[in-house]
């Protein structure tokens, strides 16, 4: 708490280059310190799946992927039966377009294009031999990623973007009390420094979110004045808040919906524009977002590719993963009342959990509390308003996309859409301590402690996990880079690996892998039928699965049935075709492949 309040002291009575000259002298050291104590190697599949597209991209593959899900070869069968006539069952089609570089058809451009120019420029980004540079490891042990941990940073650039437009914003709009608070609170909450290390592209959504709510307001203030010679300049600022809302959409699909708050507040707040403004805002959206969703259309004949059926997952029908590892799933068995239950179940369980420690600390209480009290300032009312608009919203789009991502990785994943509004909840919050303490006659030297206090208790999460003994960056299990390269090194470059961590094969191995299938029999010979599955590597995420109900009470064809018999018998699946492993995997993983690879000499 001391240290805390000696800086904002400090920050007040510092000169103006000064005071920029502290913040980011401290946000610098907070970053240091958390990456020695705290950083990760890369644990979330989403993060690995946009790095190894961006790494195809920046090698000039196309925006083509090595993860293949079984449902987006479904996708592109039905397309091309649709436009083609009936799909032959032989693989000289490849209707699917597995044979080659697959298309990716889940991940919005723009993080994956970021990505690709820093890989670039810079290649420390795209590519290391694990455990091979003697000051990413730790004595003889593999310990940091690179390619991880540059994306980390690069992250940490753009979270440390985001706490200056933070203390910009509260500046321009509240006072410099409530700015320094901000800005400190922000930095201090360790919600954000987890997004920053896990690769997901969380922090450029925030980015682009604080920007659009930045030109709101500008917009709000151009539009009060009633000056006709504004109008261009109105008409500007609604073009940008369009182009920032479709870049959003385009980093994150389900962003695209705030379009419905945007134009709910333009047409609101810009008296007599509000019918141009409101049109040119959704045509700026529309033709950022347009191409994307048409390049889309004329590769799968859907829109947003398998995230578009991101609502189907979690229903009776379609439980955890088993749609995108589907390469035959009906959509007509889940009905609209199963998507209204989803709906419902998850809001409820947002509401109860999520909405309580909105932003990963106490600030949000006291913005739910603000909203008893009106600002002088008409703008400051109206962003709130714009706030209160995107919670259902998002708390709607992130009820129905919720899917076993969310399970997988609780709160740090990229369905997680309500910690986009909470910078701006803090700044409001922030706002309502200052309100109250303006109320209380107290000294300078006590204002500034019972400050202190206010952000000490707003970091203590925070503070406190710097009192953790130190992370390990090895995100084992399931995830040992070196593992992987070694078996993905067995491989050659055109054979595909089945696995349960596809991503992670893709990223660290750079070999083309598919989702595991829904079963070791007819789904897995149906896509032998579309191309040769050279290898099978599991790892603790499935070899670690649930005894009774996974693996003994398991269908003859599951995979738990078929790692029980090999493991309990020692012995495999008569018509399974690969059948060879090397020593030392069972029982912690698995793999197999159709010849003795590991003697004859990896590709790498």
């Amino acid at each position: 708490m001391a240290p805390i309040q000696e800086w904002i002291h400090r920050m007040e009575k510092a000169g103006g280059k000064g005071r920029y000259a502290l913040l980011a002298l401290v946000a610098v050291a907070v970053g240091v310190i958390y990456d020695v104590h705290s950083f990760k190697n890369m644990s979330n599949a989403e993060a690995m799946d946009a790095a190894q597209l961006a790494r195809n991209i920046a090698e000039h593959k196309g925006y083509n992927t090595l993860f293949i899900r079984p449902l987006s070869l479904y996708l592109l069968q039905k397309k091309h039966a649709e436009t083609q006539g009936q799909t032959p069952t032989n693989s000289q089609a490849d209707a699917g377009q597995i044979q080659n570089m697959h298309p990716d058809l889940a991940n919005p451009p723009v993080y994956p294009m970021v990505l690709a120019g820093l890989m670039k420029t810079m290649p420390g980004f795209k590519r290391q031999v694990a455990g091979s540079l003697a000051r990413w490891n730790r004595g003889t042990d593999f310990w940091v990623y690179r390619p991880d941990f540059f994306i980390s940073v690069f992250n940490q650039v753009l979270f440390l973007v985001a706490v200056a437009m933070v203390f910009a914003f509260a500046k321009r709009w509240f006072d410099e009390a409530v700015a320094w608070t901000s800005a400190i609170v922000f930095l201090g909450t360790d919600l954000y420094w987890r997004f920053s290390v896990s690769g997901l592209s969380t922090m450029l959504l925030i980015v682009i979110f604080l920007a659009l709510a930045w030109c709101l307001a500008l917009l709000d203030e151009c539009a009060r004045d009633g000056k006709e010679s504004r109008k261009r300049l109105l008409i500007l600022l609604a073009a940008v808040i369009g182009i920032l809302a479709g870049l959003g959409g385009l980093t994150r699909y389900a962003f695209g919906w705030l379009i419905i708050p945007v134009l709910v507040f333009v047409t609101l707040f810009t008296g007599r524009h509000r019918t141009v403004l409101g049109l040119t805002a959704l045509a700026a959206f529309a033709a950022v977002m347009g191409p994307w969703v048409a390049r889309n259309y004329h590769i799968s004949h859907t829109l947003f590719g398998t995230a578009g059926y991101a609502i189907y997952e979690g229903t009776p029908f379609f439980p955890e993963n088993h749609l995108e590892r589907s390469l035959h799933p009906d959509m007509s068995l889940v009905a609209l009342n199963q998507l209204w239950d989803k709906l419902m179940g998850n809001t409820e369980a947002i509401l109860r959990e999520e909405i309580p420690k909105l932003g990963g600390n106490w600030a949000a209480a006291f913005f739910f509390a603000g909203l008893l009290v009106g600002f002088k300032n008409a703008t400051l009312n109206r962003l709130r308003g714009f706030l209160l608009l995107c919670l259902p919203v998002l708390i709607a789009a992130q009820a129905l996309g919720r899917t076993q991502l969310s399970e997988d990785s609780p709160v740090i994943n990229s369905e997680n859409l309500l910690v986009m509004l909470a910078p701006l909840v803090i700044v409001f919050g922030a706002g309502l301590f200052f309100t109250l303490l303006d109320r209380v006659n107290l000294s300078p030297g006590s204002r500034y402690f019972v400050t202190g206090v206010f952000c000490a208790v707003m970091c203590l999460p925070m503070l406190f996990g710097f009192t953790d003994p130190r992370a390990s960056a090895i995100a084992y299990p399931p995830y040992y880079p070196p593992m992987i390269q070694k078996t993905a090194g067995w491989m050659k470059e055109d054979e595909l690996v089945m696995s349960d961590i596809p991503w992670a094969v893709a990223w660290y191995g750079e070999r083309q892998s598919v989702w595991l299938t829904l079963n070791t029999k007819e789904d897995f010979f149906d896509l032998e039928h579309q191309k040769h599955v050279s290898a099978l590597y599991l790892t603790p995420l499935t070899m670690d699965g649930r005894f009774l109900s996974q693996w003994v009470r398991a269908s003859d064809q599951s995979w738990g049935s078929f790692i029980f018999g090999a493991i309990t018998k020692g012995d495999l699946p008569d018509y399974f075709p690969l059948t060879k492993m090397p020593t030392g995997f069972l029982p912690e993983q698995m793999f197999l492949t159709d010849s003795e690879r590991w003697r004859q000499g990896g590709s790498h």
